[in-house]
């Protein structure tokens, strides 16, 4: 889809035009003028097809006279619906007006805020992974061109989407990569996509086989033994804020691609384990975005990469590997391989940057599935400022966590008779004994660190399409992140 153009309003020549309008609505401004165009078809269609302009609801009235292809009203709800609102519209508009050549959105009664957020949804609902679709026909192909939002004030309406562009920008980038096959993004392939961002002023550092030997990360190590593929860390640095103050770190899972090693997946599904670095995908988007608006805090962001591969060198069942803490795991199954890769880089990351939070986000468990299924992430924190801050985030931008529990006893549930821990739970409670293991890795020898652990096997990949998620990779985590350094770690 083509950039999105702020615009006086002007009634169309020719295409689409979309009609966001609330409950109550009364046709004023541009659709007005169609309706007077069209000879009152757009009012009487309106009537005949029941829009009252609930949120959710859409009507398409094709070719109503006026030049006009078609005509799409979206509902806003109750009037005050806010950013969200609009951008459910935006999403639902999109699919009915994708096969236009061009469209324009009548938003004059939208304050800028919302003519900015309905912006956003149309791009990001717009998004197309087609990058190896080599014989797509035409009338498969996207044929929007021109897509303009018509508003009075052009000027505030292009300053509120400034920014939400960037973070477009971040969500598109951890498409991409959670999207690609596990042939073409490999660890060295991920990282090396990672210096990209350097264009945007993220400091961004790589480090190979030979240093993560160097820095002890035994159980990073242990599970990309099995593979060809040597692991990377990444490490990206944008620092926005005041210079000394303590960043905002984000740790990402980057398995790259996850057979499950020695114990091994089924077949069935296993191509899906191309998104096991999600976490990782999420962490590199949201620094696109962070860095792309210039947001003004210190934010670190490290990402370990790996591939999980069972051969005669990989890991087995009953290894103990020795962690960058010291600490040792007797690895149980080496399925469970995501938490092992965190252990070592929460670690590094705590002790060099000494961070005032850390945020790990993983698709670390199918019991997170069990549990919340496909509609929220779990979130684990030791922090309840913190956790309030998350899930406020997630609620502001779609992004949702519910709170899950640790404790003691999901603690106990690693106890190993021959390590300091092992590496599984068992099945009971094996989300939140998961959580317990990467927290033995938050050293609070340094103090009170809050942490928080998000679970997103369930929402990182969509098998159907969403207000702002075409079917496929969500991006999950991108635009909360963003929200909770803008709404609590910026500068003001």
């Amino acid at each position: 889809m083509t950039d999105i153009l702020f615009v006086k309003p002007v009634l169309p020549r020719a295409g689409a035009l979309v009609l966001p309008l609330a409950e109550g609505f009364v046709l004023d401004g541009l659709a007005k003028q169609a309706d007077e165009a069209t000879g009152g078809a757009i009012a009487r269609g309106l009537e005949a097809a029941g829009f009252k302009g609930r949120k959710g609801q859409a009507v398409t009235l094709w070719a109503p006279g006026g030049h006009l292809s078609r005509v799409v009203a979206v509902g806003l709800g109750a009037a005050g619906g806010g950013t969200q609102a609009a951008e459910a519209a935006g999403g639902a508009a999109l699919p009915l007006i994708a096969s236009e050549v061009e469209a324009t959105v009548a938003a004059e009664s939208l304050p800028a805020e919302q003519a900015a957020a309905l912006a956003l949804a149309l791009r990001l609902r717009g998004y197309r992974f087609d990058r190896y679709r080599t014989k797509e026909s035409a009338e498969d192909k996207p044929k929007l061109l021109r897509l303009t939002i018509a508003t009075p004030d052009v000027a505030a309406a292009q300053a509120a989407h400034a920014p939400l562009s960037a973070i477009a920008d971040g969500v598109f980038l951890t498409r991409d990569l959670v999207s690609e096959p596990p042939n073409i993004l490999y660890p060295a392939a991920m990282a090396d996509r990672c210096r990209a961002l350097e264009k945007l002023g993220v400091t961004v550092e790589v480090l190979g086989q030979q240093e993560l030997e160097q820095l002890g990360f035994g159980a990073l190590l242990g599970v990309s033994q099995g593979s060809a593929r040597e692991p990377r860390m990444v490490v990206m640095q944008w620092k926005g804020g005041a210079e000394g103050e303590a960043p905002v770190a984000f740790i990402g899972k980057g398995v790259t691609f996850d057979t499950g090693g020695i114990s091994i997946k089924p077949a069935g599904g296993m191509e899906d384990m191309k998104f096991d670095m999600a976490g990782a995908g999420a962490v590199i988007g949201a620094m696109a975005a962070l860095a792309g608006r210039k947001a003004k805090a210190n934010v670190v962001g490290l990402v370990g990469l790996v591939e999980n591969m069972p051969s005669h060198n990989a890991q087995r069942p009953g290894d103990v590997v020795t962690t960058a803490s010291g600490q040792t795991v007797e690895v149980i199954n080496t399925d469970a391989e995501g938490r092992l890769v965190l252990a070592d880089v929460i670690w590094y990351g705590q002790h060099r940057f000494k961070p005032r939070l850390m945020v790990d986000l993983a698709t670390l468990t199918g019991a997170i599935i069990v549990a919340l299924g496909h509609e929220q992430a779990g979130l684990y924190c030791n922090d309840d400022t913190l956790a309030a801050q998350l899930t406020a985030a997630g609620a502001a931008t779609g992004e949702k966590l519910w709170r899950m529990p640790l404790g003691e006893g999901y603690d106990k549930m690693l106890k190993s008779e021959i390590a300091d821990m092992k590496n599984v739970g068992g099945r009971p409670g094996g989300s939140s004994s998961a959580a317990c293991f990467i927290q033995r890795f938050v050293d609070v020898k340094e103090g009170h660190v809050p942490w928080a652990h998000l679970d997103i096997a369930g929402t990182a990949w969509a098998t159907k399409d969403g207000p702002t998620t075409p079917k496929g990779a969500t991006a999950f985590g991108v635009r909360l992140l963003d929200r909770l350094v803008a709404e609590h770690y910026e500068t003001r």
